[in-house]
């Protein structure tokens, strides 16, 4: 199969999952909110699929790399996320969608990160472009927010649901035309090292573990951003038409930092990115914090190439690099259940404490948190060798 063709099948699958992701995200709790749940019940559902995501997807990446059935769990937990996405269509009642919300987060988050062990390791096999494939998942992330916000607004929050099912069908189709087959491989006695007790030893490697949290950090220190930055800015003055901009900004900017990531990824260690990241995430956090005016946020928000885009550059190939084939997609899940789960988490916590003080300390907190990132990523470029020598 050729590069070109690689590099399709693999932009086509970030495509549909992006487009699932961009309508979920932003506009579940809206229908949540119209099939008659309330506020504390929203978030109460929204916390638990949080933390489950934390437990299944480290756990079913592990099962998928000891069995070394990479694209056949992907195909899997597509048609599962379809399958359990189309069970909402006759939700009424709270337990119903609860059970439902937990089947959803131990199969829709991991079709990212199995996703990413795949795609890294044909980048690294076959010389892709990382970063040209992987804004195409940006783009249809935009497009599905965009979509999904236009059709609640015209008609009802039902129509999130649906375009949730039409992208999920798409992922199946994407999913299917993976490269590799859903088949395992027969296990040799020289067979690389898929146990759990491997990515213990791995884990240990103080290198890796920091670098791994000094990356969760700055992408948590998205929280107050993530949470509140809306409310900060129509506080601000600020219309609602100008706050779409400003983060359609941000994505723009992380857009077009991928279409140019493979120079840089060329150029910068993984640990020069992340540490370049964690300062740019301070500057922008601390400005953020400082200023309201408007002219302030349309120049910090291109830093969202920093903030956001380079630290998950930095970690894919960090990852890639520093991890045996046979667990890349357990490492791949467990650092999207540290950085999206736990890290995410407890910075979502610490941002609303922080903000019902004064909205600008919470995005003090978060420049803090990404400078300490900083200085985790410099701990890790000390002590990752030799385990790790080749990713720093």
């Amino acid at each position: 199969m050729s590069p070109q063709v690689l590099s399709f099948r693999f932009a086509f699958y970030y495509s549909a999952v992006f487009l699932a992701v961009g309508c979920y995200l932003p506009f579940w709790p809206l229908w949540l909110e119209a099939r008659g749940l309330s506020a504390g019940q929203i978030g109460l559902l929204l916390a638990l699929a949080a933390w489950v995501k934390v437990i299944a997807s480290p756990s079913l990446a592990h099962l998928s790399d000891r069995a070394g059935w990479s694209k056949g769990t992907i195909v899997l937990l597509a048609c599962l996320s379809l399958v359990a996405f189309a069970a909402f269509l006759p939700a009424s009642g709270f337990t119903w969608i609860v059970a439902v919300q937990v089947l959803v987060a131990a199969s829709f988050p991991l079709l990212v990160p199995l996703g990413e062990s795949q795609a890294m390791a044909a980048v690294y096999r076959h010389s892709l472009d990382y970063g040209r494939i992987r804004l195409w998942g940006s783009l249809a992330f935009i497009l599905g927010s965009l979509a999904a916000g236009r059709l609640v607004a015209a008609f009802d929050a039902e129509w999130v649901l649906w375009l949730i099912l039409a992208a999920l069908l798409v992922t199946v189709t994407a999913a299917v035309m993976l490269p590799g087959s859903a088949r395992a491989p027969a296990a040799g006695p020289g067979s690389e090292d898929r146990s759990f007790s491997g990515l213990l030893r791995l884990l240990r490697q103080p290198g890796l573990l920091a670098f791994l949290l000094a990356a969760g950090m700055i992408q948590a220190s998205h929280a107050a951003y993530y949470g509140f930055s809306s409310l900060h800015w129509r506080a601000g003055g600020i219309g609602e038409t100008t706050i779409a901009l400003l983060w359609a900004e941000g994505v723009v900017a992380e857009i077009l930092f991928f279409a140019v990531s493979r120079k840089l990824s060329e150029r910068f260690t993984p640990v020069t990115l992340l540490v370049a990241a964690g300062l740019l995430g301070g500057l922008r956090w601390a400005a953020t914090a400082a200023s309201s005016d408007l002219g302030v946020l349309v120049a910090v928000q291109t830093l969202h190439a920093a903030t956001f885009a380079a630290t998950h550059l930095a970690a894919m190939h960090f990852i890639t690099r520093a991890t045996p084939p046979g667990l890349a997609a357990s490492m791949q899940s467990f650092y999207s259940a540290l950085s999206g789960g736990l890290a995410m988490g407890g910075a979502l916590l610490l941002a609303g404490r922080l903000y019902e003080a004064t909205p600008a300390s919470a995005f003090a907190g978060m420049a803090v948190l990404a400078v300490a990132g900083t200085g985790l990523a410099l701990f890790a470029a000390r002590h990752a060798r030799p385990a790790a020598r080749q990713a720093d």
